[in-house]
């Protein structure tokens, strides 16, 4: 069986009901969708906080939903395939439980306390260039849904949270980015 259809060779591919160039913008945010949730899957692989893993995975599932709706053209897409508002509600609960079990200092930290911790700092930055894809995106009338634009400006958030979650693990008080 062969994983390849070679249909790409000539720089283009497909959207459901639409044949694009592959640095069509659309492209672009499915790319960073996807290396957000690989990165999250990194994060997801190297966390040791039990609670962080159940979380990531449904932040895994909804971006794959994302990524689903965003893939449909506006006139195919089925309204089963769009990101509902109870997922941006979802995740700020999910924001503000974490958010009560960690202190926080209050200036900038630097990643790296923890390999876990580290890889989620990854997973949030590829994030915000993903939330920065579907601004353009957006700006361009390619996002009908405006949940979208918000699940990926909470998701950050979330994966900023979780990371400290994962660094206080160890009992050590974050490195702060400035010294005192």
């Amino acid at each position: 069986m062969r994983i390849y259809t070679a249909k790409g060779d000539e720089g283009q591919t497909d959207l459901l009901g639409e044949r694009v160039g592959k640095d069509d913008p659309r492209i672009e945010l499915l790319g960073a969708l996807d290396e957000t949730t690989s990165a999250i899957g990194l994060g997801r692989a190297q966390a040791r906080a039990a609670s962080i893993g159940e979380r990531l995975i449904a932040a895994q599932r909804d971006l794959y939903q994302i990524m689903a709706e965003l893939a449909f053209t506006d006139e195919l897409r089925p309204d089963a395939y769009r990101l509902p508002e109870d997922r941006v509600s979802w995740l700020e609960a999910e924001i503000a439980a974490v958010t009560a079990e960690v202190t926080l200092p209050p200036q900038f930290i630097l990643p790296g306390d923890t390999v876990g911790g580290a890889a989620l700092d990854v997973a949030r930055t590829v994030a915000r260039r993903a939330e920065r894809a579907a601004v353009v995106l957006d700006r361009a009338g390619h996002v009908a849904n405006p949940q979208i634009l918000r699940y990926l400006n909470r998701l950050s958030s979330l994966l900023f949270i979780l990371a400290r979650a994962e660094d206080a693990q160890t009992g050590d008080a974050p490195r702060l980015a400035k010294e005192r």
